[in-house]
């Protein structure tokens, strides 16, 4: 029981050690990202406007050179020579002894002091690619054995050289004793509280890229453009997420109109294709119409050529044309031989009698019920009704 209870309460530290670790893993990282993004982003203007958006890294370097401070402005691609300032000439307190030697651009720059080459002590390392992450704090546990000082007698820092092909790191320790760095800050007076950090320079006097300044002395400065940065940055991301809900209203409403015209077109479309289609229609139903009445005799022509061909003896009680068929009822002197008569004309086929002949007392003829069939498609059909039909359709052209 009791050892659940302790590891309940060992629970929560151990969240918190893990956190803290994770926290001290991906600050380090997003740092280092960040500042190779704004690098990349800056490495694209030019450098006068760099430097007018303070975009370009810079750095105030101080050196004591005797009696005197000599100053210098670093720049990314190269170093500048200002003045030089006698040190027994620096007030105790009071007004920034800068202000009158240089511009207030200059003033505000980061300022570093820069030991001499001498007064550090350099080691070289080759450490693991993962001890990359936390250079400082695993050199932190070689300063015991790579130099004659003691972890807390000393001040320092690291810096990368290369990497192996083996994917090992070549790492350079740099180190100053606390008495050398107290002595030097000492020597700057005023000017101490005053630095953002402490670099050493090499053989050739270059700065090599390192702060062996505590965090506890070093100077952080309020940025005066940070509230107006934010609230350009505020106002710049409102004006783009303005001007993408413009441009998504506009595409929307470019669609919402190109829809429409589509629906407009595809109406008219369907509204072309139905009167094509009822077109189509009516000239076929007109071709048929047309065939089929080329094809028929017409009933002018059927009772010109029963008159023609029947006897003046006969007399019709009814004629009548039914779809193809041909219906006779009449009376006739000469009845037997009606079909005959009919028989060879190219507007009908098949007469025949439908029934026997009956005898009329009144009139002493007989009775008679005659049939035959239209003929369609003949080429008999007369020359009259042709040239009529050919009339027609030159009329209608």
């Amino acid at each position: 029981m009791s050892a659940v209870v302790e590891q309940s309460e060992a629970a929560p530290g151990g969240l918190r050690a893990g956190l803290h670790r994770i926290d001290g893993t991906l600050r380090p990282r997003l740092r280092r990202f960040l500042a190779w993004w704004g690098a990349a982003l800056a490495g694209w203007l030019p450098s006068r406007m760099r430097d007018l958006f303070g975009l370009s890294p810079q750095r105030l370097l101080l050196r004591v050179r005797g009696d005197g401070l000599e100053l210098a402005l670093w720049r990314g691609d190269g170093m500048r020579a200002l003045d030089s300032v006698p040190l027994d000439g620096l007030p105790d307190q009071g007004a920034d002894p800068f202000a009158l030697l240089l511009s207030p651009r200059a003033v505000d720059v980061p300022r570093w002091l820069v030991l001499p080459a001498r007064s550090v002590l350099r080691r070289r390392l080759t450490l693991p690619a993962a001890a990359g992450e936390r250079l400082r704090e695993v050199l932190g546990f070689e300063i015991d054995r790579q130099t004659p000082f003691a972890a807390d007698e000393a001040q320092y820092d690291a810096r990368v050289l290369g990497t192996r092909g083996d994917g090992q790191l070549d790492v350079e320790l740099v180190v100053v004793p606390r008495a050398t760095l107290d002595a030097a800050l000492a020597a700057l007076g005023p000017l101490a509280p005053t630095l953002a950090g402490v670099d050493a320079a090499d053989a050739d006097g270059a700065p090599l890229g390192l702060n062996l300044l505590g965090d506890a002395r070093r100077l952080r400065r309020e940025d005066p453009w940070r509230r107006r940065n934010a609230v350009m940055l505020l106002v710049a991301a409102l004006a783009l997420f303005a001007g993408m809900w413009q441009m998504l209203a506009n595409r929307q409403a470019a669609a919402e109109l190109f829809e429409q015209q589509v629906e407009e077109s595809v109406r008219q479309a369907r509204a072309a294709s139905l009167e094509k289609r009822r077109l189509l229609d009516l000239v076929e139903g007109g071709a048929f119409l047309q065939s089929a009445r080329a094809g028929t005799p017409t009933m002018v022509e059927l009772m010109d050529e029963l008159a023609r061909r029947l006897p003046d003896g006969t007399y019709l009680e009814k004629l009548s044309i039914e779809g193809d068929r041909i219906l006779l009822i009449g009376l006739s002197s000469e009845a037997s031989s009606l079909v005959g008569r009919l028989q060879g004309s190219t507007l009908w086929t098949a007469p025949a009698l439908a029934g026997a002949l009956q005898p009329d007392p009144r009139s002493r003829m007989d009775r008679f019920t005659l049939t035959a069939t239209v003929a369609r498609g003949q080429a008999g059909v007369p020359a009259a009704a042709t040239a009529g039909e050919a009339g027609d359709a030159a009329a209608a052209d």
